[in-house]
Order: C-alpha cells, then structure tokens, then sequence
C-alpha cells in the first residue's frame, strides 16, 4: 500500500485482511475477513462479503450483496454483478455432515469475465478470460473464453468481445478487435 493512494473503507465497512490493494474501495455493511486478498483499484459495494482464503484480483468491479466464500478466485478486471452467488461445496449439510474446507471445490472467473446479476456460479469450475455469464443463469460447467453463456442450465448462446459487445458470425467487433476460434472458445486474432 502506497502513502498515495491508500485504500478507502467506508465506516460501516468491516475489514479484517491486511491484503488490500491501493485504491480500492470498501463501501457499507462489505466485510473482508483475514486471509483474504484483494487487490489495487476495487471496488466492493455495499453488503459484500469476502471469506478468507479467497483472492481477488485488480480492477476487479463487484456488486452490492455479493458473498464471495472460500475456494473462489477473481482475477484481473472481472465483473460480478449483483447478488451473484458462489458456492463452495457440492453436497452442503451441517452438523456431523458439514464439509471441512479442505474439500471446498475451487472457482475461477477469468481475466475480464462478468458474473451477471443475480446468476450463481457452481463451484468446481471456471469462467474462461473475457466469459460472459447472463443475469438469472445457473453455470454448471466451465465456460470457454469469450463464450457467452444463459439459461438454467447455462448454455452457450454466441461469443462476446472484451469490449462486452455480442460478437457477430464474423468475430469481428464494430470496436475493432477480432478473434478466431480456439477449441470451444476464442482467443485474439
């Protein structure tokens, strides 16, 4: 943390983790617990919970009501829109039941991919760089890179660009990027 560009918490904010990046920003009722990190330039709105042993990235945008739990990782200028949802565990139970964290399934959100509002990512799997996960979808399998996916189950519905712009049969966007396809993906042209 620089003397800088400190980051900035909100009063009402509670933040345990000493692994916050600078200029990010905690809003009201957010609680990040030791052992997390996060990193420069976020923004966590009001009521997001993030668990220890979950990393975020930079530029990372997440939304109001979000909890983020164990097992998840949030990499670079990824957007989870809110009230998006995490699990963590395949068969949750309490009690004499209850999973340890050791088996937690862990979770990906790619470089630039966005979580839609109110859209819960199953654990155990990944949204590829630049994915795009519709608001209402239930993902249940890793998503390629720059695919777009909706529905419950989500499915693929076409590509997107990094832009966030649907991608036309061409692959290329009227923002000028291009792709080509790349297994059940794309990558840059």
């Amino acid at each position: 943390m620089s003397d800088a560009n400190p980051p900035k918490f909100h009063p009402l904010a509670v933040v345990e983790s000493s692994e916050i990046g600078d200029g990010t920003r905690v809003w009201a009722y957010a609680h990040v617990m030791a052992g997390a990190r996060v990193g420069r330039g976020c923004n966590l709105g009001e009521g997001v919970f993030v668990e220890g042993g979950v990393t975020i990235g930079d530029e990372v945008t997440i939304k109001n009501g979000v909890a983020v739990y164990d097992g998840v990782t949030v990499e670079d200028d990824a957007f989870l829109g809110p009230h998006c949802v995490f699990t963590n565990v395949l068969r949750p139970r309490s009690g004499k039941y209850k999973q340890v964290s050791t088996k937690f399934l862990p979770t990906r959100i790619g470089h630039g991919a966005t979580l839609g509002a109110n859209a819960t990512m199953v654990c155990g799997h990944s949204l590829g760089a630049y994915a795009m996960v519709a608001a209402g979808s239930v993902v249940t399998k890793d998503v390629p890179p720059y695919v777009l996916v909706a529905g419950v189950p989500a499915r693929a519905r076409g590509f997107v660009c990094a832009c966030g712009e649907r991608l036309p049969e061409t692959l290329r966007c009227a923002c000028g990027l291009g792709y080509v396809r790349d297994g059940a993906g794309l990558k840059p042209a």
